[in-house]
């Protein structure tokens, strides 16, 4: 099953797939960045929007909100969700937009989406011409040096009910520019037990690559992966929180 197939038929399940994410809480760090680093403006887009959780969140603390994502189903969820929002269908690799924005996010490692370099490149070529000078690029990354192919994220919950359990996990062979988010969903009832699986190829980069594809472009600050405390992302970490300031 494709990706694209997954979240089509699945799209109804996405929300409960990232029921443990804290969207308020990402949502306010990254408004406290934009305030620290950005140009105090409000014009915000948010690519890979999915189903608008993220959009919600900054338009009630005052941005003018607008998301990007390549699957309608999940738009039209955002679009109940947040019905003052544009939403609009496309490739995060290839977009444009317009008016300047102040600021793009990219929540949920999805910036991974992106098939290869080439398209990674692409995408921060697209990000700064759509964002003002001073406005602030902010994405969740992981290092395709650090990923420990034996650990596993899972949550469980109950729904119209049956038990439904998440299972994610990355994947690195150790050389090239794939990686993959290997995802398994499990639906138990009391009459069948149903069960998703696939696995998304994405971008493989280290933090040093992500660095230097963006340095032409931003004033880059490598940030732990820590929504409650702004702080230097250490060298072995896995996972940061990448702040791109528009010269």
């Amino acid at each position: 099953m494709s990706v694209n197939a997954l979240y089509t038929d699945l799209s109804g399940y996405y929300d409960l797939l990232c029921s443990d994410v804290d969207y308020a809480a990402q949502s306010q760090a990254v408004h406290r960045l934009q305030q620290l680093f950005g140009n105090g403006g409000t014009a915000h887009l948010d690519l890979a929007c999915g189903t608008g959780a993220h959009v919600r969140h900054f338009l009630d603390l005052g941005y003018h909100s607008s998301g990007l994502d390549i699957n309608q189903p999940m738009l039209d969820q955002a679009a109940q969700r947040c019905p003052e929002a544009q939403f609009v269908l496309g490739d995060m690799a290839s977009f444009s937009v317009p008016a300047r924005q102040d600021l793009i996010t990219c929540f949920l490692y999805s910036m991974h989406y992106n098939p290869s370099v080439a398209a990674l490149t692409q995408c921060f070529a697209s990000v700064y011409a759509a964002l003002a000078v001073g406005g602030v690029f902010c994405f969740n990354a992981v290092a395709k040096d650090q990923i420990d192919n034996r650990l596993f994220a899972t949550h469980s919950l109950a729904h119209q009910g049956s038990m439904l359990t998440f299972r994610s996990s990355w994947y690195y062979a150790g050389f090239g520019e794939q990686q993959a988010l290997k995802l398994r969903i499990e639906k138990d009832s009391a009459v069948q037990t149903e069960q998703w699986q696939d696995e998304h190829a994405m971008v493989a980069v280290s933090f040093a690559q992500l660095t230097e594809l963006l340095s032409p472009y931003f004033d880059v600050h490598l940030l732990a992966h820590d929504y409650e405390k702004i702080v230097p992302c250490e060298a072995t970490a896995g996972n940061a929180l990448l702040v791109c300031v528009k010269r």
